[in-house]
Protein backbone atom coordinates (compact mmCIF):
# COMPACT_ATOMS: atom_id res chain seq x y z
CA UNK A 1 0.00 0.00 0.00
CA UNK A 2 1.37 3.38 -1.00
CA UNK A 3 -0.32 5.45 1.72
CA UNK A 4 -0.23 5.12 5.50
CA UNK A 5 -4.03 5.21 5.75
CA UNK A 6 -6.97 3.99 3.65
CA UNK A 7 -7.91 6.23 0.73
CA UNK A 8 -11.64 5.61 1.30
CA UNK A 9 -13.80 5.56 4.41
CA UNK A 10 -17.54 5.11 4.67
CA UNK A 11 -20.09 6.21 7.24
CA UNK A 12 -23.85 5.95 7.26
CA UNK A 13 -24.32 9.07 5.13
CA UNK A 14 -20.86 9.86 3.80
CA UNK A 15 -18.14 8.56 1.57
CA UNK A 16 -14.72 9.96 2.47
CA UNK A 17 -12.44 9.50 -0.51
CA UNK A 18 -9.50 10.88 -2.43
CA UNK A 19 -10.15 14.09 -4.32
CA UNK A 20 -10.71 14.02 -8.07
CA UNK A 21 -10.44 16.81 -10.63
CA UNK A 22 -14.22 16.93 -11.08
CA UNK A 23 -14.62 17.83 -7.36
CA UNK A 24 -13.41 21.35 -8.13
CA UNK A 25 -16.83 22.99 -8.61
CA UNK A 26 -18.38 21.38 -5.52
CA UNK A 27 -15.34 22.27 -3.44
CA UNK A 28 -15.61 25.90 -4.53
CA UNK A 29 -18.96 26.16 -2.75
CA UNK A 30 -16.94 25.87 0.47
CA UNK A 31 -13.75 27.74 -0.46
CA UNK A 32 -15.61 30.50 -2.32
CA UNK A 33 -17.86 31.37 0.63
CA UNK A 34 -16.76 34.29 2.83
CA UNK A 35 -18.37 32.83 5.96
CA UNK A 36 -16.81 29.38 5.43
CA UNK A 37 -13.32 30.82 4.94
CA UNK A 38 -13.34 33.43 7.74
CA UNK A 39 -10.99 31.36 9.92
CA UNK A 40 -8.98 29.58 7.24
CA UNK A 41 -7.86 31.73 4.31
CA UNK A 42 -9.51 34.82 5.80
CA UNK A 43 -11.31 35.50 2.52
CA UNK A 44 -13.20 33.57 -0.11
CA UNK A 45 -10.98 32.00 -2.72
CA UNK A 46 -11.29 32.79 -6.39
CA UNK A 47 -12.11 29.88 -8.69
CA UNK A 48 -8.48 29.35 -9.73
CA UNK A 49 -7.39 29.45 -6.07
CA UNK A 50 -9.83 26.66 -5.26
CA UNK A 51 -8.18 24.65 -8.02
CA UNK A 52 -4.81 25.34 -6.38
CA UNK A 53 -6.22 24.27 -3.00
CA UNK A 54 -7.52 21.06 -4.60
CA UNK A 55 -4.04 20.40 -6.01
CA UNK A 56 -2.52 21.01 -2.55
CA UNK A 57 -4.98 18.59 -0.92
CA UNK A 58 -4.02 15.91 -3.45
CA UNK A 59 -0.32 16.72 -3.09
CA UNK A 60 -0.44 16.39 0.70
CA UNK A 61 -1.08 12.66 0.28
CA UNK A 62 2.07 12.38 -1.83
CA UNK A 63 4.25 14.37 0.56
CA UNK A 64 3.04 12.97 3.90
CA UNK A 65 1.56 9.56 2.92
CA UNK A 66 -1.78 10.67 4.42
CA UNK A 67 -4.16 13.54 3.93
CA UNK A 68 -7.66 14.90 3.86
CA UNK A 69 -10.67 13.39 2.20
CA UNK A 70 -13.34 14.73 -0.08
CA UNK A 71 -16.53 14.43 1.96
CA UNK A 72 -19.17 13.12 -0.41
CA UNK A 73 -22.82 12.95 0.57
CA UNK A 74 -23.94 9.46 -0.46
CA UNK A 75 -27.47 10.62 -1.29
CA UNK A 76 -26.60 13.50 -3.63
CA UNK A 77 -23.11 12.21 -4.57
CA UNK A 78 -21.86 15.80 -4.20
CA UNK A 79 -18.70 16.82 -2.40
CA UNK A 80 -19.80 18.88 0.58
CA UNK A 81 -16.38 19.68 2.04
CA UNK A 82 -13.09 18.40 3.33
CA UNK A 83 -12.17 16.43 6.48
CA UNK A 84 -8.97 14.61 7.30
CA UNK A 85 -5.38 14.72 8.38
CA UNK A 86 -3.38 17.83 7.61
CA UNK A 87 0.17 18.84 8.44
CA UNK A 88 1.33 21.94 6.53
CA UNK A 89 4.96 22.92 6.90
CA UNK A 90 4.35 25.69 9.44
CA UNK A 91 1.84 23.76 11.61
CA UNK A 92 2.93 22.81 15.13
CA UNK A 93 1.74 19.17 14.79
CA UNK A 94 -0.50 17.04 12.59
CA UNK A 95 -4.16 17.96 12.87
CA UNK A 96 -7.64 16.85 12.00
CA UNK A 97 -9.09 19.54 9.79
CA UNK A 98 -12.68 19.99 8.69
CA UNK A 99 -14.70 22.37 6.60
CA UNK A 100 -18.10 21.96 5.00
CA UNK A 101 -20.16 24.12 2.67
CA UNK A 102 -22.49 26.30 4.74
CA UNK A 103 -25.70 24.56 3.74
CA UNK A 104 -24.41 21.39 5.44
CA UNK A 105 -23.63 23.02 8.80
CA UNK A 106 -25.55 21.84 11.84
CA UNK A 107 -26.63 18.52 10.30
CA UNK A 108 -24.04 16.30 11.98
CA UNK A 109 -22.00 15.65 8.82
CA UNK A 110 -18.77 17.15 10.19
CA UNK A 111 -18.88 15.19 13.46
CA UNK A 112 -19.73 11.99 11.54
CA UNK A 113 -16.72 12.50 9.26
CA UNK A 114 -14.34 13.53 12.06
CA UNK A 115 -15.28 10.47 14.12
CA UNK A 116 -14.57 8.26 11.10
CA UNK A 117 -11.16 9.89 10.65
CA UNK A 118 -10.37 9.53 14.35
CA UNK A 119 -11.31 5.83 14.27
CA UNK A 120 -9.22 5.24 11.17
CA UNK A 121 -6.25 7.09 12.72
CA UNK A 122 -6.46 4.99 15.89
CA UNK A 123 -6.29 1.84 13.77
CA UNK A 124 -3.68 2.82 11.16
CA UNK A 125 -1.55 5.49 12.91
CA UNK A 126 -2.02 4.72 16.61
CA UNK A 127 1.07 6.67 17.69
CA UNK A 128 0.03 9.86 15.88
CA UNK A 129 -1.14 12.55 18.29
CA UNK A 130 -3.60 14.93 16.65
CA UNK A 131 -4.63 18.50 17.32
CA UNK A 132 -7.00 21.02 15.81
CA UNK A 133 -5.85 24.62 15.52
CA UNK A 134 -8.96 26.80 15.96
CA UNK A 135 -9.42 30.55 16.10
CA UNK A 136 -10.99 31.63 19.43
CA UNK A 137 -13.90 33.32 17.62
CA UNK A 138 -14.77 30.15 15.69
CA UNK A 139 -17.43 28.94 18.12
CA UNK A 140 -18.78 26.30 15.71
CA UNK A 141 -15.42 24.55 15.36
CA UNK A 142 -14.76 24.78 19.08
CA UNK A 143 -18.14 23.10 19.75
CA UNK A 144 -17.40 20.41 17.18
CA UNK A 145 -13.93 19.75 18.62
CA UNK A 146 -15.44 19.26 22.08
CA UNK A 147 -18.28 17.11 20.72
CA UNK A 148 -15.78 14.66 19.18
CA UNK A 149 -13.72 14.41 22.37
CA UNK A 150 -11.02 17.04 21.90
CA UNK A 151 -9.98 19.15 24.86
CA UNK A 152 -8.52 22.63 25.02
CA UNK A 153 -4.78 22.40 25.53
CA UNK A 154 -3.32 25.88 25.12
CA UNK A 155 -3.25 29.19 23.31
CA UNK A 156 -0.82 29.36 20.43
CA UNK A 157 0.67 32.38 18.67
CA UNK A 158 0.42 31.59 14.99
CA UNK A 159 0.30 33.57 11.74
CA UNK A 160 0.05 36.96 13.47
CA UNK A 161 -2.84 35.95 15.73
CA UNK A 162 -3.66 33.90 18.80
CA UNK A 163 -5.20 30.49 18.14
CA UNK A 164 -6.37 27.65 20.34
CA UNK A 165 -4.98 24.15 20.22
CA UNK A 166 -7.40 21.34 20.99
CA UNK A 167 -5.95 17.88 21.58
CA UNK A 168 -7.88 14.88 20.26
CA UNK A 169 -8.10 11.89 22.56
CA UNK A 170 -8.58 8.34 21.40
CA UNK A 171 -6.16 8.62 18.52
Amino acid sequence: MKYSIPTNLSTERLCLRMFRLDDWADLHEYYGDPECTTYTSGRPLKNHETWQKLAALVGHWELRNYGSYAVEDKLSQRVIGVVGLDYPGDWPEPEIQWGLAKRYWGLGYASEAVRAVKGMTAEYLPDLSLISVIHPANKGSISLAKAVGATFEREYSFRDDTWLIFRHSGV
